[in-house]
């Protein structure tokens, strides 16, 4: 199987590529770029208008099963995911029973292999039950194809056990994703503040974020091994990684594109779809988010794609369950939010949705070049639409973004060389 990519404008962060080209496609494979390209191929794609970026990789999100199949599935997950230009995801182990062994893990990665949509690159879990207190057998996990590790949505608050965990993890070339909440802080529905109070809930303090951060760089520095924090939300956190950084600690972090879209302003808006956690900050904290991403402090942006289901967030918003769903909207978020403001460069934003997640879980994606994977994501940077409930492909529909104006819409996802996903 042969496709023709006619006339996109190729943007690629490891070659710098910014131009119009052609793009042949053979197999699972790219066999040629070129500006233009005259063989024949069984399938011409005209992508005139249209820019085409390594398929974006998604290192942290959520897919439900097994256990919680009734808000998304690795099927429904994974169909929302290409739909939003996705090529691979990597999703968290708070799932029922939590993949802290291998044949969890493996009935995991077989049922991702069997509905064959994207790739499906599974964390295993830090802890046993993700209960904290005692450690997987790393080994056996990474051996089984655990991309990572992480306990997220439940911190590991025992730092001695967190220090073996991150230690362990750079050992066998791996990492721990550390969800970082301070629990003797983190009670409350909503961020701490003026918008709590007049919605009479409980707030949570950004302490609850910075206090564990804090901890991880720690053990990152002590230890010259790395750390990853997971959704970074807070301006005190990014400081600290900026600074970390600068002195060579070997620790990286990830936000999501809510983060850099809205403030704790939006769950007046939208209520528990506005609910995740951590939680939507203040206006400082996302402009020092959208500043941690234009100064490199930030090495990727993820979705946190977290569904419940519509009953679920309907109760009220101290007991609504936190998190939203993302695959779909973080394209245009980015475009809209970082992209045409100025703050980043196209090129800036291909190597924070490609190019450095692909090194992050040391997989060989996340640019196009010629003998690599055919793994793109196309799509109309200029489109604008009104984002509705129909249009949702997940199962869940529990998003900020319904209602809203969008702009920038992918066209054509393709995965090894597939078209997985076409914009009809």
């Amino acid at each position: 199987m042969t496709i023709l990519l006619k006339n996109g404008k190729l943007i690629d962060y490891k070659t710098k590529t910014n131009d119009q080209y052609d793009i042949l496609i053979e197999n699972d494979k790219i066999k040629k770029i070129a500006k233009e390209i005259t063989e024949t191929a069984d399938r011409v794609i005209d992508c005139t208008n249209l820019y085409i970026i390594p398929g974006m990789i998604d290192i942290h999100c959520h897919l439900r099963e097994p256990g919680f199949e009734y808000k998304e599935t690795i099927e429904t997950g994974s169909a929302s995911a290409v739909a939003g230009g996705f090529t691979t995801i990597c999703p968290m182990p708070n799932t029922k029973p939590t993949p802290d062994s291998a044949i969890i893990l493996q009935k995991i990665i077989d049922e991702g292999k069997r509905v064959n949509l994207c790739n499906v690159l599974p964390y295993a879990s830090v802890t046993k039950g993700e209960k904290g207190e005692e450690l997987v057998d790393f080994e056996e996990l990474k051996k089984a194809g655990a991309i990572a590790f992480s306990d997220d949505g439940m911190p590991v608050v025992n730092s001695r056990i967190m220090r073996e965990a991150i230690m362990k993890a750079d050992e066998l070339g791996t990492f721990v994703a550390s969800h970082c909440e301070e629990k003797s802080v983190s009670q409350g529905a909503i961020n701490a503040g003026k918008v709590a109070e007049e919605l009479g809930v409980e707030g949570v303090l950004p302490e609850a974020e910075e206090i564990m951060a804090a901890r991880e760089i720690v053990i990152s520095e002590t230890n010259n091994v790395r750390a990853h924090i997971c959704h970074i939300s807070t301006k005190t956190t990014k400081n600290m990684v900026r600074d970390a950084k600068k002195r060579g600690v070997k620790i990286t972090c990830e936000t999501g594109p809510h983060y850099f879209t809205f403030t704790v302003d939006e769950v007046k808006q939208t209520g528990a779809n506005a609910k995740m956690n951590p939680p939507l900050r203040e206006e400082k904290d996302r402009q020092a988010i959208i500043e941690g991403i234009k100064e490199g402090t930030i090495d990727c942006i993820i979705t946190d794609h977290a569904p419940h289901s519509e009953e679920e967030k309907a109760n009220e918003l101290a007991k609504t369950p936190n998190g939203i769903i993302g695959f779909e909207t973080a394209l245009p978020a980015e475009i809209m939010n970082l992209v045409d403001p100025g703050h980043i460069s196209y090129l800036d934003l291909v190597k924070v949705t490609s190019y450095n997640p692909a090194k992050l879980i040391k997989i060989d994606r996340g640019t196009i070049e010629e003998g690599k994977i055919a793994d793109i994501t196309i799509f109309n940077p200029n489109e604008e639409y009104v984002y509705t409930k129909e249009m949702i492909v997940s199962k869940a529909k529990n998003s900020p973004f319904i209602g809203k104006k969008l702009k920038g819409k992918v066209k054509y996802t393709i995965v090894s060389g597939r078209v997985v996903f076409e914009d009809k």
